[in-house]
């Protein structure tokens, strides 16, 4: 993950509007402050030196979740688990851009739409998967159900399951579709709760 995904300029004191562009005046800042190796407890530490050796730099999100070296190991650990898992890079960033879009979460479209573009994603296809849209219907069918996830508080009908498996989805492929937009809603409470500043190029909402 190189670190041209990243703006040009990430500084914490960095003035920016609720669209995240540059603007005078008050500083907009995250809720909890960033972290570095340095201030980080002992705990934090290893997984933010992985975290920079894969990006290049600790982005802003996982600066915040820093405070907290349960819950970076809980993140980190999970997006390392989901890299060797059943749905593959494209779709797991398709699902993202998603979530991320339901949920109106500035930072996770904007990172993952750039991880996305990443993964071999065109920018066509990540705007189409920010409204749980796709060209393939069997992808369709799972982008509709990650949104139904989240809109519907995970209250999904069982009509909705026995129709991904009609699409030619494994029930492995389905409980990993839930978990993945667990693990998005988790970093976009993360982001918008604490109001962390975005440092990838931002992305225009689609809903």
């Amino acid at each position: 993950m190189a670190r041209n995904i990243f703006k040009e300029r990430s500084d914490w004191g960095e003035p920016v509007n609720a669209t995240g562009g540059q603007t005078e005046g008050a500083l907009i800042m995250s809720l909890v402050p960033p972290l570095t190796a340095t201030d980080a407890a002992p705990a934090a530490q290893a997984n933010l030196a992985k975290i920079e050796k894969a990006f290049g730099t600790v982005p802003n999100m996982f600066a915040v979740v820093a405070n907290s070296p349960a819950a970076l190991q809980s993140m980190w650990g999970s997006f390392g688990a989901f890299s060797t898992g059943a749905l593959g890079a494209a779709l797991t960033e398709q699902i993202a851009v998603a979530v991320a879009d339901t949920n109106d979460c500035r930072y996770c479209l904007a990172a993952h739409t750039a991880l996305g573009s990443q993964a071999g994603l065109s920018a066509e296809e990540l705007a189409t998967a920010q409204r749980a849209r796709a060209a393939d219907p069997k992808t369709e069918a799972l982008l509709q159900f990650a949104h139904s996830l989240v809109e519907n508080r995970g209250k999904v009908d069982r009509g909705e399951i026995t129709g991904l498996r009609e699409h030619g989805w494994t029930d492995g492929q389905i409980v990993e579709t839930i978990a993945q937009v667990g693990l998005n809603l988790f970093t976009n409470y993360i982001n918008i709760a604490l109001d962390v500043p975005v440092d990838f190029p931002e992305v225009p909402f689609q809903r």
